[in-house]
């Protein structure tokens, strides 16, 4: 079980200070996307907008509207000035609910749910249209859940109650998950994947869904401090291990060189994920459940093309 009390408040999964923070920065697509709505995106597609872009010669058909006069009047020739064409900007959120986000000090599945809270709020600040997705989870909040076409910041409120209303627990049914996700895909966007990706029936098929789907994907890899050295968490000796998604049971005896196999397990393990990813064109960045949001938010996700 956690041993951080779970959120009851949007307070609680992010504070003003924060919100002031964040109030600096914006998601961006290491991509050029068209959406479908003219939004506040800024991309490189030459249209009809504010910001002005280049000039072309006039062509016959041309709107007249868009001739510079002052060029025309220096250079008697026709030249049309260009803009930059405010485009609109998808971005999903997407979070483990199952039952071994529910683990670890700090509590990773709280740690997932602030982090989306954050990203959440930075979309809705810039008016972005902003999707949240579960997988896993108990209750009224199990299997493939969804909160669809937020925009604006007065929609934080009802995300941050959403992202409250989730209980993780379960299994996470990955693959089905991440083939909904990408059945439901309407234009292109930016996804982010909150797990730990620790998946008995591995991460490659329900990730292949969502190769070449039009999305920009990031998989953050949240683990506990704990998973990345199980001596923090007093594992020593011989113990009964059991698997809280399906109940499996290992029997072990915790040694020096066992700790060392399995830190490095964990290391390949993470390390097959980064390169799976990189072969598809995703980010993918471990992280531990203790690292201070304001630092990933503001430095590491900055370094990685999520946010400017």
């Amino acid at each position: 079980m956690p041993a951080t009390a779970r959120p009851t408040r949007v307070d609680e999964l992010i504070d003003s200070r924060l919100m002031a923070k964040l109030d600096q920065v914006d998601v961006v697509s290491r991509k050029i996307f068209a959406g479908k709505l003219q939004g506040e995106r800024r991309s490189k597609r030459r249209g009809a907008s504010v910001e002005f872009a280049d000039y072309r010669h006039y062509a016959a058909g041309d709107d007249l509207r868009f001739v510079d006069w002052n060029i025309y009047a220096r250079l008697d020739k026709l030249f049309l000035k260009m803009f930059l064409e405010e485009e609109d900007l998808s971005l999903l959120i997407v979070v483990d609910a199952s039952a071994s986000m529910d683990s670890g000090d700090p509590d990773k599945f709280t740690f997932c749910q602030r982090l989306a809270m954050a990203l959440g709020y930075i979309g809705l600040a810039n008016h972005n249209r902003v999707t949240a997705w579960s997988f896993g989870g108990l209750g009224d909040s199990a299997g493939v859940q969804r909160l669809a076409n937020l925009r604006g910041r007065r929609r934080t409120q009802e995300l941050g109650q959403w992202l409250i209303g989730r209980v993780p627990g379960g299994p996470s049914g990955f693959d089905e998950a991440m083939r909904t996700i990408a059945l439901a895909r309407q234009g292109k966007g930016v996804m982010v994947i909150l797990s730990d990706f620790f998946l008995k029936e591995g991460y490659e098929k329900g990730l292949r869904y969502l190769a070449g789907g039009g999305y920009d994907t990031f998989l953050i890899q949240v683990l506990s401090p704990q998973e990345f050295d199980p001596s923090k968490g007093g594992i020593v000796g011989d113990m009964k291990l059991v698997d809280c998604e399906d109940g499996d049971v290992a029997e072990i005896t915790m040694t020096p060189a066992l700790l060392r196999r399995y830190r490095e397990t964990v290391d390949a393990y993470c390390g097959a994920l980064r390169d799976f990813a990189v072969r598809r064109d995703m980010v993918q960045m471990t992280i531990s459940s203790d690292l201070e949001l304001d630092t990933l938010l503001m430095e590491y996700l900055r370094r990685r093309g999520l946010l400017r």
